[in-house]
């Protein structure tokens, strides 16, 4: 969708109660049809889909508030445009490019501010379009609204999971509807106090929906901003969701079967319980009576891997404009960590085998989400610490422990040199031997020379993406190669949904031995961090500053150990 030209915007007070208004947008040119988008600003939402004291709707069984409202504000979705990682990573790019300013800001704001992108953007004369997530006119508040209620909620059918759905391609609906998972809905509360009406919409329910914005192809450029001709998709959780046992078709779906909806905004509680309640209260804090029970309700957690970020979210809300609370972010943050260490992966160690001073063995790695692991963008790296300790707990052999920076270390302490700005690239691993081979699982792009970059829009192709394939994924299913893994010829053992590494060791005179393996994970590896901060720029030294405050240990998604 491209940005609208010669807009009229009229603001329209929809509640008393509401802090901010619906936004028209209609576009007249000569030979086209009048378009109208119609969004509004979430605290107009909250109204009704927040929880109260005295109201029992959007509650589980256990009376704890799930209000949509309430759990999407600490979300990276509702934070999209406050992201200070995104924010300088946008930076980055322009200074890597600057004559493709306006091209870069309006595709990273497409996703990220997604209500202004609809609007169509405006740079108050000050020549940069990111300039809206600022300025305090009301197209800026709704920009730093991010991914809000009427963007998703708005969303037609039309073309869903089609290309040109991809990269926000999406349609809003023009009739002031908002879509939902519920047949005949009660439709006059939310048409009083918003004049949008609830529709029930099978979308809403749809991967494909999701898909529009977490599918991202981008062209190839050179130093000059010049288009090379080459295409590279940079993030495809939906199409590696697609290919995999974890896509759901009907009737036929298999036993893992799983839209994006049911584990990002699952419909049953922190228990396991299936919700039914009712989704909404009225502005006074009480409940509709004529709104009954219903299923299902989607839990807007929005969870995914994103544990940095949300920490510095939580940790400088005041410099970066974070409206939500605290403890909503540390209850997404909590919530996130879980997800990465219970629903993420397994770690096991197998064939372990000890002859004389020669030690073998194995590490097996097993993928348990629906899309690659680590998925999407290309900052995102996951590796395997193996540790070999003696009887008196000496450290015999270590592989991929990390320092207090989160940058990969050898046995001597000190970073291994693909860590380094500049430095080579860590290839796929079959067989690890020494304390500086790391088995890593990351995707590192190429640009148009062939020579690794940290430059999205420089990249051309992949010069190694080994990140674990999703249960599942099919080399003859259509378009396999657009999520094909590169870099792993002739590792028979890297497979769909898992992967085995080989561990070979010396362990000259030690006695009993003890092997402790897991699976560590970062949303931004200590490369891709150096590679952003070496720029100087407003939004990457605030980014700086942060980020050195931040506490940088890898998560760990999984555990393993053996002893003799």
């Amino acid at each position: 969708m491209q940005p609208m030209k010669n807009l009229r915007l009229s603001f329209v007070l929809v509640s008393a109660v509401a802090s901010l208004h619906s936004v028209y947008l209609s576009e007249d040119e000569p030979g086209e049809e009048e378009r109208t988008v119609t969004v509004q600003h979430s605290n107009t939402c909250a109204m009704c889909h927040s929880n109260a004291t005295g109201a029992t709707a959007m509650r589980d069984e256990s009376e704890r508030g799930i209000a949509p409202f309430d759990l999407w504000q600490g979300s990276m979705m509702a934070n999209s445009a406050r992201d200070p990682l995104w924010r300088a990573a946008v930076s980055a790019e322009i200074q890597a490019t600057p004559s493709r300013r306006e091209d870069i800001e309006k595709k990273c704001l497409s996703c990220h501010a997604p209500m202004a992108h609809n609007l169509g953007y405006d740079d108050h004369d000050t020549g940069s379009m990111m300039h809206i997530l600022d300025c305090g006119a009301e197209i800026g508040q709704l920009a730093r609204d991010g991914v809000s209620c009427t963007i998703c909620h708005g969303i037609t059918p039309d073309g869903l999971g089609t290309e040109a759905s991809f990269a926000a391609g999406y349609q809003l609906d023009r009739e002031r509807r908002l879509f939902g998972p519920h047949a005949s809905p009660f439709t006059m509360p939310m048409r009083h106090h918003t004049a949008f009406t609830p529709t029930y919409g099978a979308q809403i329910l749809d991967s494909a929906m999701c898909g529009s914005c977490h599918t991202l192809e981008t062209e190839a450029l050179d130093a000059e901003g010049h288009e090379v001709g080459q295409r590279l998709l940079e993030q495809a959780p939906y199409l590696e969701w697609l290919n995999s046992d974890y896509r759901v078709e009907g009737e036929s779906s298999g036993p893992l079967a799983a839209s994006c909806q049911s584990c990002h905004a699952p419909t049953t509680d922190a228990d396991g319980r299936v919700i039914k309640t009712r989704i909404a209260r009225n502005p006074g804090g009480r409940d509709f009576p004529p709104i009954r029970p219903r299923e299902p309700f989607g839990r807007h957690v929005f969870v995914g891997g994103n544990t940095l970020v949300l920490a510095l979210l939580r940790d400088f809300s005041e410099e970066l404009g974070v409206t939500a609370s605290r403890s909503a972010l540390q209850a997404t943050l909590d919530a996130t960590r879980d997800q990465l260490e219970n629903r993420s992966a397994k770690v096991a160690i197998q064939k372990v085998d000890r002859q004389g001073d020669q030690l073998a063995f194995q590490v097996h790695v097993e993928n348990l989400t629906g899309h690659k692991l680590p998925t999407a963008h290309p900052t995102r790296r996951a590796w395997l610490r193996v540790i070999v300790r003696d009887a008196d707990d000496e450290i015999l052999f270590a592989s991929g422990r990390a320092d207090s920076s989160g940058r990969i270390v050898g046995l001597n302490g000190e970073p291994i040199a693909s860590e380094a700005v500049g430095g080579p690239t860590e290839p796929h691993r079959d067989l690890v031997q020494s304390s500086n081979e790391v088995a890593t699982y990351e995707a590192v792009m190429a640009d148009s020379d062939g020579e690794p970059t940290h430059t999205l829009l420089r990249g051309a192709s992949w010069l190694v993406d080994d990140r674990l394939l999703p249960k599942g994924w099919s080399a003859d299913f259509p378009g396999a190669e657009r999520t094909a893994a590169v870099g792993v010829d002739g590792d028979k053992s890297f497979r769909a949904g898992e992967d085995i590494v080989n561990y070979a060791l010396d362990v000259e005179g030690a006695g009993p031995l003890r092997i402790e393996a897991a699976l560590l994970y970062q949303p931004l590896g200590a490369r891709w961090a150096a590679e952003i901060l070496k720029w100087r720029t407003p939004e990457i030294d605030k980014f700086r500053t942060m980020y050195e405050q931040a506490d940088r240990s890898p998560e760990v998604l999984a555990r393993s150990a053996w002893s003799d």
